[in-house]
């Protein structure tokens, strides 16, 4: 858990979790939302590592409580029990996430919080995440990126609980001083404009703004405009939750005290969830990226991805470089699910496409790859946000754009200069938010709250005497670590590049090619 977990600081209540990456052979750290930051926090676990494997093949739980940690051996689930037999409750191997967390709920009570691996993970599938339960019990809120997943399956474990019955809050050094700076920070929050526009649209928002930059990677990057884009958009996905009723709602907290509420749960028109949530990720790789312009649609693709543990950014990608390579038509949202299927049937072709984007580009002899250090590209084409490039390009871990997002900078997008200054400052940002357990759109209240706002918080809560820009210390001594690792790992400079299709292939509507010169990326780090 972050350094601010455990007091329900909205916004602030995040996890990260990290290893060396299957897809990048890099250093991967990827976060996650829901209830696990809470509980770890509860039980005083400042980190949790697991070494080696299991001197045995097989799957495990590991159970963590105030008794200590014990592992219990699962097995594999049996779909159809014989008549008059009650199925193996600790059979969960195989199983889908949506699936396998009732049944630990069932067994190890409501109020635990668990990180689980899907099918994918189990596998060892390069593009496997590991999901946690959002406030809801519901498994949604996914550490995708880089492949932890595979990780966590290469260990042998199924699913963790953190069970903190009998646990209380961590201590505050200075309770007074903590409330004083967390109203503050809470007030610029919700005074932030940003705060109210992803309660209504959620990250969905991004769409037309995206597309309006001409950099919504549409059909495999070959553009950066879709021309259903209102289709997919945060403001069509709010018209349907609010007219369709049941369980649908548009404005939904992931974990609990976030004033944002940016997440959603998707329904269909019975008013039954099909998802939640759909994230503009999913809509970029899934929807524009696929020439798919139905939300419903987008939203079954994802419950698929999701059920099977994997990142739906990896596996957009990769579905998208499949239909390049002439195994799926654009638009064709049929077969996209007849491949998810060959995911779940753990094919040859399946295995292809859930090792990757790099992987399904290798195996179809594709060039057009949107991948850096074997990582697949978000929803943020770089040629049209040239700062985001910059980032995907320089960070130690591979194309993400939660490692630096610069859409929001004060910047011509398209203009090659000063590239490398915001991504660089938003690279340093996003790694002091991630270290303290926030939410990427906790900024926009840290931003708005007095300088020193963090460092408050820090001291009242530990005591201690942190400076007032401790986010930047936190941020530059991060990317530090991380870069002596990928240095260590046999990384270079080189490894700093986007894909040379980008530098040469304009993009249309701007017909814009990636052209921040390379002594930019290479100085990117020179603070």
């Amino acid at each position: 858990p972050g350094l601010l977990v455990g007091h329900m600081l909205s916004s602030c209540d995040r996890i990260s979790i990290g290893g060396k990456s299957p897809l990048t052979g890099g250093v991967k750290e990827a976060n996650a939302g829901g209830t696990t930051g809470l509980q770890m926090a509860y039980l005083g676990i400042r980190a949790l590592i697991i070494e080696e494997i299991p001197a045995e093949p097989g799957f495990w739980v590991l159970h963590l409580s105030k008794q200590g940690a014990r592992f219990e051996q699962t097995f594999r689930a049996c779909p159809e029990p014989a008549e008059g037999v009650s199925e193996d409750p600790k059979g969960l191997i195989g199983l889908g996430v949506y699936e396998t967390a009732p049944k630990l709920l069932k067994k190890y009570g409501q109020k635990v919080a668990i990180a689980l691996i899907g099918p994918g993970g189990e596998m060892k599938l390069s593009a496997a995440g590991i999901q946690n339960l959002d406030k809801d019990k519901v498994p949604s809120r996914i550490a995708a990126r880089g492949g932890l997943g595979a990780v966590m399956g290469s260990k042998g474990l199924k699913a963790i609980i953190f069970d903190a019955e009998g646990c209380q809050k961590p201590l505050l050094a200075d309770a007074n001083a903590y409330r004083a700076a967390q109203k503050i920070f809470n007030k610029a929050l919700l005074e932030h404009p940003q705060t109210a526009t992803f309660r209504d649209y959620g990250t969905a928002a991004m769409a037309q703004m995206s597309d309006g930059f001409g950099g919504l990677p549409t059909r495999n990057f070959s553009s950066g405009h879709f021309e259903k884009v209102e289709e997919i958009s945060g403001e069509h996905l709010r018209e349907l939750l609010l007219a369709r009723g049941g369980v649908s709602d548009p404005t939904h907290a992931c974990m609990p005290g976030c004033t944002i509420q940016c997440s959603n749960v998707f329904s269909g028109e019975d008013g039954k969830s099909i998802v939640s949530p759909l994230e503009y990720e999913s809509i970029g790789l899934m929807g524009a990226n696929l020439g798919i312009d139905s939300l419903d649609v987008i939203a079954r693709l994802n419950w698929q991805v999701n059920d099977l543990g994997l990142d739906s950014i990896e596996i957009g990608a990769a579905l998208g470089v499949a239909a390049e390579a002439g195994q799926m038509g654009w638009g064709n949202a049929a077969r996209a699910m007849e491949l998810l299927d060959e995911i779940r049937r753990n094919t040859p072709l399946g295995r292809v496409l859930a090792n990757g984007a790099v992987s399904t580009g290798k195996h179809f002899g594709i060039e057009r790859v949107p991948a850096v250090k074997g990582q697949a590209m978000s929803a943020y084409e770089p040629r049209a946000i040239k700062g985001t490039g910059v980032t995907y390009a320089t960070s130690p871990q591979g194309a993400d754009h939660t490692c630096g997002l610069t859409i929001r900078a004060r910047i011509n997008h398209l203009d090659p200069k000063g590239q490398a200054d915001v991504s660089r400052t938003a690279q340093i940002n996003m790694a002091g938010y991630d270290s303290l357990g926030a939410c990427i759109f906790a900024g926009f209240g840290f931003a708005a709250a007095p300088t020193g706002t963090i460092a408050r918080l820090l001291n009242a809560r530990y005591g201690w005497d942190m400076p007032a820009d401790v986010l930047q210390v936190l941020g530059k001594e991060t990317l530090k670590l991380e870069r002596e690792f990928n240095r260590r790992a046999g990384f270079t400079a080189k490894d700093d590049r986007l894909p040379e299709w980008m530098t040469r292939e304009p993009l249309p509507p701007h017909n814009a090619v990636f052209d921040v010169p390379e002594e930019d990326l290479d100085g990117v780090f020179d603070w």
